[in-house]
């Protein structure tokens, strides 16, 4: 060691601590397997959100679905508001009653009615059905219209509405 002229003191590279001269040249493997597993887990994360946001969207176009059907079948009731009891049917006939022109009774429209909505179920809804349940006891008669629909891994889904028919 030295003294300089201020009295400042001078080492020599030699004389300095071993300590100073040991750096650390990047991660250690421990350090990256540490980060890799952080990262894994926040991915997984990810992929759960995703799959949880796809089932979602599908229950709600079901349910959109559902509640288009339902309103298509009280416009249809709320059309031919004389067929009464016939609306119960489980199943329709083609009667060739969206013909123009053709001239059907009130029972046979509703019979093509509940034709084109059951198909309408089958074709938008995975099991989807359609149950219209009419009650004559109260006033004014009200239409129960029932959609069901099956989704993979939960119960069965219903949309219930009620239609009262004022005038019959």
């Amino acid at each position: 060691m030295q003294v300089s002229a201020k009295g400042i003191l001078k080492m020599s590279k030699r004389e300095m601590p071993k300590i100073a001269r040991s750096k650390q040249q990047g991660f250690s493997l421990v350090e990256v397997l540490i980060a890799l597993i952080i990262m894994s887990v926040g991915m997984l994360g990810i992929a759960s959100l995703y799959v949880q946001s796809m089932q979602a969207g599908r229950t709600s176009l079901f349910r959109h679905n559902a509640v288009t059907l339902a309103g298509d079948v009280a416009d249809r009731i709320r059309a031919n508001r004389t067929a009464g009891v016939v609306y119960e049917t489980p199943a329709g006939a083609d009667n060739n009653c969206i013909i123009a022109g053709a001239t059907c009774s009130a029972p046979q429209m509703a019979l093509q009615d509940i034709l084109v909505w059951q198909l309408q179920a089958t074709d938008t809804l995975p099991n989807g059905q359609v149950v219209v349940v009419f009650d004559n006891t109260v006033a004014p008669p009200t239409y129960t219209i029932t959609v069901t629909w099956d989704e993979p891994g939960l119960p069965p889904n219903t949309y219930e509405i009620q239609v009262p028919i004022s005038g019959i």
